[in-house]
């Protein structure tokens, strides 16, 4: 855990104008911040006028209550007022409009799309991580992933710091803080750098829909600019987002309504009252480019913070498509259309209330595919870190307290850590696991066959035994051996697990990391004979070598980018049968598909990296 005291760096110049999003009157097409005029010869620079709050019989975010919104001849469907895209819950009583956080969050908390409480130190903010706009639309460098709900609730809900404390020396967001939000619009959905995980400019090089959103790998839906367009909601002068340090975030308009004041380095400035707060910018960084309030940061991202759960593998980045439509054929069902060479190709998806998933593949040639997906489910001590604050649940919700402890920490201790780093469940796994089987992560569904069985698979999960797994190598929560990595010889690490009970056929190992967007892979090893409990250092040639996240079937060292120490785990499973995998290489999630009726038993064996540890 790092307390962040590093000094700024200038913003580089990328002019892209900003736009702000005009209120829609009948018959008009909606007009959204960075907006692209297709069909027409304007371009990025047009700006609207702000005419005042919607139409009577218009969404929050400029959309229609039946139908949708015309999106340069597309029809882009918005959010229905029921199904798994809106929260579930009853509206509960608003935090209270008796301090500037809480009334910049009502607008939305009065629409049903947040729902607010607060403790001693937080103000926490749950949604389901879907804006009611248009979404998608206008994306020309697209990852092939698609919005879908998220729980950002109970013990995973965002959390905003109540009385920000200035840093010392303010932390910048350049290269910096590349992974997860750094501020919270005030309709709940997550903004995250300007720079993507690569470090690009998110918005300069397409990514980006019409209101400067897209999907992460965990089809978390999230903006990368400042939402200007919100200020149609809220109004000029009044808090569109909140920076995890707890400052607020405005438009070009100050709090008093008088034009914006000259900005420092961070996007921001000292306010009247002796605080402090950012603006939207219309250049690089758009908005927040560093924290002025003290921030803590872990694996390369603000800490607390929730986390996306996937429930399918993430895709390659699909060339040359851009995405022309976003629709909405019932109130749990999604359909996206996207064109590569005049073509167009579809991907409609229907999500259950359980959060399970049904797509349905269409590319550009007609050839239709059709898969299911089921959600990780969240054990005991499941969930984001936080939680705690009134309405918190039961303290099981919030993310694992210190190592070996559950809960949340003591007052001094600072945010607990996210999960997959806290107390360990008998057979090693981390807490917040599947039933004990931590790490299992999404688990798709190949045909009908297998979702007619999921009751089976229950049943069966409530037998699993654990497995002791252990290393000569290293111990439980130690550092792993620099040998052991990119910065080493890069061979496998040696292992030793007990045996299985009777009726095991085979062994299967993963080794794996829970990053805060998804589930990492780094060795997959199947087909291990029953009478093995062992791999040497540097295995070959015992069972067979799946696929890694680089598509190679082989030991990938660990070589970690981001600072910080990080948690990763290697699972053991004890096989009743041979696991059936297609062919060309099993990958860890097709592994876990295949083997969700066969475990007979497994355990996990979790050890920290840090790039530069011990030799």
């Amino acid at each position: 855990m790092t307390t962040i005291t590093s000094p700024c760096t200038t913003a580089r110049g990328v002019r892209l104008p900003l736009v702000i999003l005009a209120a829609i009157t009948a018959g008009e097409a909606a007009a959204h911040p960075w907006h692209r005029h297709r069909g027409t010869d304007a371009g990025p620079a047009a700006v609207h006028e702000d005419r005042g709050p919607p139409a009577e019989g218009r969404t929050a975010d400029g959309g229609t209550a039946e139908g949708g919104t015309t999106e340069g001849g597309t029809n882009v469907a918005h959010e229905p007022s029921r199904g798994p895209f809106m929260l579930a819950a009853a509206p509960r009583k608003p935090a209270g409009d008796d301090g500037d956080i809480a009334a910049a969050f009502s607008p939305f908390e009065k629409l049903g799309a947040v729902a607010t409480r607060r403790d001693d130190r937080w103000f926490y903010v749950e949604s389901r991580g879907v804006p009611d706009h248009p979404l998608m639309v206008g994306i020309r460098n697209w990852q092939q992933q698609v919005p879908l709900p998220q729980d950002y609730s109970g013990g995973n809900a965002w959390q905003i710091p109540l009385r920000p404390v200035p840093a010392r020396e303010p932390a910048s967001t350049r290269n910096r803080f590349l992974r997860g939000a750094i501020a919270l619009a005030v309709n709940g959905i997550p903004i995250f750098n300007p720079l993507n995980n690569r470090g690009e400019d998110a918005l300069a090089i397409g990514e980006l829909d019409d209101h400067g959103g897209h999907c992460g790998r965990a089809d978390d839906y999230h903006y990368h600019v400042a939402p200007v367009h919100l200020e149609k909601v809220v109004g000029k002068g009044k808090p569109i987002a909140y920076a995890l340090d707890g400052y607020a975030v405005y438009g070009s308009t100050e709090p008093d309504g008088s034009p914006m004041k000259p900005l420092d380095k961070l996007g921001g400035h000292d306010d009247s009252d002796g605080g402090y707060h950012y603006h939207a910018m219309t250049e690089y960084p758009y908005l927040i480019g560093g924290f002025r309030g003290e921030v803590v940061e872990r694996e390369g991202q603000v800490d607390p913070q929730p986390r996306a759960q996937p429930v399918r593998e993430a895709l390659e980045p699909l060339r040359g498509a851009t995405i022309v439509g976003f629709d909405a054929p019932a109130a749990d069902t999604r359909k996206l259309t996207y064109e590569v060479n005049g073509r167009k190709g579809f991907v409609e998806y229907t999500v259950a209330k359980d959060g399970a998933a049904r797509f349905t593949y269409t590319d550009p040639s007609g050839r239709s595919t059709t898969e299911s997906y089921t959600p990780r489910r969240r054990g005991p001590g499941g969930g984001g870190p936080g939680g705690g604050g009134p309405g918190g649940g039961d303290g099981q919700r919030g993310g694992p307290g210190p190592r070996g402890q559950g809960g949340n920490p003591r007052p001094g201790e600072g945010p607990p850590p996210r999960p997959g780093r806290g107390s360990m469940q008998p057979g090693g796994g981390p807490s917040g696991g599947d039933r004990g089987q931590p790490g299992r992560g999404p688990q798709p569904q190949q045909g009908a066959s297998q979702a007619g069985g999921r009751g089976n698979a229950a049943a069966a999960a409530s037998q699993v035994q654990t497995l002791a797994v252990t290393s000569p190598a290293f111990g439980p929560e130690e550092t792993l051996p620099v040998e052991f990595t990119c910065d080493g010889a890069g061979v496998s690490p040696p292992l030793e697990w007990q045996a299985g009970p009777a009726g095991t056929k085979s062994y299967a190992v993963t080794l794996w990391h829970e990053a805060p967007d998804m589930v990492k892979c780094y060795w997959v090893v199947h087909g291990i004979p029953a009478g093995v409990t062992r791999l040497p250092k540097d295995a070959r040639n015992v069972g067979t070598v799946g696929m890694n996240d680089k598509r190679r079937a082989e030991y990938d060292p660990m070589c970690s980018k981001g600072p910080g120490r990080k948690t990763y785990h290697v699972t053991v499973y004890a096989l009743s049968a041979a696991p059936r995998l297609p062919a060309g290489g099993a990958t860890r999630d097709a592994l876990l598909a295949a083997i969700r009726d066969t475990v007979l038993a497994e355990g996990t064996l979790s050890f920290d990296y840090e790039r530069g540890g011990t030799r």
